[in-house]
């Protein structure tokens, strides 16, 4: 099949966040939405088919799955990364964010120091401040506008403050890195030596471009498998975060047994039937769409490339190794932090993420979400230019 991107779909009025939702969250009613991570495509084919099929049969009960769902996930993974898991690694929870606290939770104690590398997805700090941990910052260094990080920083805070648990986000949101096996042999041995237990954030590992190939970080050896909890979903990949579903694997039993026990102290118990349902039939059919997705997105890429180096040169894009979120640098335009989002929301009319809500060392940037149609895409950078040009 091939799927067209360009169409357009109507996500007003369907109680969209990212659509319905500003005034609410303070904005215009009439800005373009570039911001939060969902995509602006229908899920596969394949998966309404899925989804409408069990709708059809009109009854919601408790639901649970059997092998042939862990077959496709296994199936998925070794295809597209190498990986060769096992059944019993897999622990199913309604999305990776709700993982990542249940393992804080579940692997630390109050005032246990906790580390992240910033600028980064900011639930992650959310996660460990609301839960009575202490937050530690590896701060990633942005060198020649490519991020890299800071290892002797790394291993000196672990020591420094006796730090427990890393949370990583590879490939990493927002600053589109993808991360090399090397870089993260090198963090996994540092972690090693001091007793630090690795979450690796996932859930993009399916959105590299050309030239870029994701590692997961448990498959790189047997110690750093058995010291991590990787958190995968096709809610990224897939476009169906709606649906609530992620994909933990955990090989180390003694981790697994304390992440169960903690969702169920949570009351947490059985996923939502649909997206157990769109789970399954993403991974077993929707490559061709998530390929030629990849080649949609890279086109999109390519045109926001050439818009800031003809028409906006001031503006610095930080060249994405993966994910659909951009991460652009407006330093150069010497505006304040409300000025910057004065010009952006009420003069570009419109909704991007300001890089401070992602750490401190994301002033004065945007993320950008170009998981849309060009015309979408299109408009909003001739927005942003006349806002800046006027």
């Amino acid at each position: 099949m091939n799927y067209n991107f360009n169409q357009m779909t109507d996500r007003r009025n369907t109680n969209s966040i990212k659509y319905d939702f500003a005034v609410e969250r303070g904005k215009p009613s009439d800005v373009l939405p570039l911001w939060v991570a969902d995509m602006d495509f229908p899920a596969p084919q394949e998966v309404l088919d899925a989804i409408g099929q069990a709708v059809t049969h009109g009854i919601f009960g408790y639901t649970e799955v059997k092998r042939e769902y862990f077959d496709v996930l296994h199936d998925w993974f070794y295809h597209n990364h190498h990986w060769d898991t096992r059944e019993e690694w897999l622990i199913k929870t309604p999305g990776v964010v709700f993982a990542i606290t249940m393992a804080i939770r579940a692997l630390t104690s109050e005032g246990d120091r906790v580390m992240i590398q910033q600028p980064v997805y900011y639930p992650f700090q959310e996660a460990i401040k609301l839960n009575n941990r202490k937050l530690i910052v590896n701060s990633l260094v942005n060198k020649d506008n490519r991020y890299i990080i800071d290892f002797d920083d790394f291993e000196r805070k672990i020591i420094q403050e006796n730090v427990k648990l890393f949370l990583l986000c590879s490939p990493h949101n927002p600053v589109g890195r993808v991360w090399t096996k090397t870089e993260l042999t090198r963090l996994g041995e540092i972690c090693l030596k001091h007793n630090v237990i690795v979450v690796s954030d996932e859930i993009h590992c399916d959105f590299t471009y050309p030239g870029y190939q994701h590692t997961v970080f448990a498959n790189i050896n047997d110690d750093f498998a058995d010291h991590s909890i990787i958190c995968t979903a096709p809610s990224k990949s897939f476009n169906l975060a709606g649906l609530q579903i992620s994909n933990i694997f955990i090989k180390n039993e003694m981790l697994r047994q304390k992440l169960k026990l903690e969702i169920t102290k949570s009351g947490y118990s059985q996923l939502n039937t649909l997206g157990l349902v769109a789970c399954k039939a993403a991974y077993e059919y929707g490559e061709p769409w998530i390929t030629q997705l990849k080649a949609y997105l890279s086109g999109n890429l390519q045109y926001l490339r050439a818009f800031l180096e003809e028409k906006l040169p001031m503006l610095k894009l930080i060249e994405p190794e993966g994910t659909y979120l951009v991460w652009i640098d407006f330093r150069n335009l010497n505006l304040h932090r409300k000025d910057l989002e004065e010009l952006i929301v009420h003069k570009a009319k419109l909704w991007l993420d300001s890089g401070h809500i992602f750490g401190s060392e994301g002033d004065g940037f945007e993320r950008v979400n170009i998981a849309c149609q060009r015309e979408t895409l299109v408009r909003a950078l001739n927005q942003l230019y006349q806002a800046i040009v006027s």
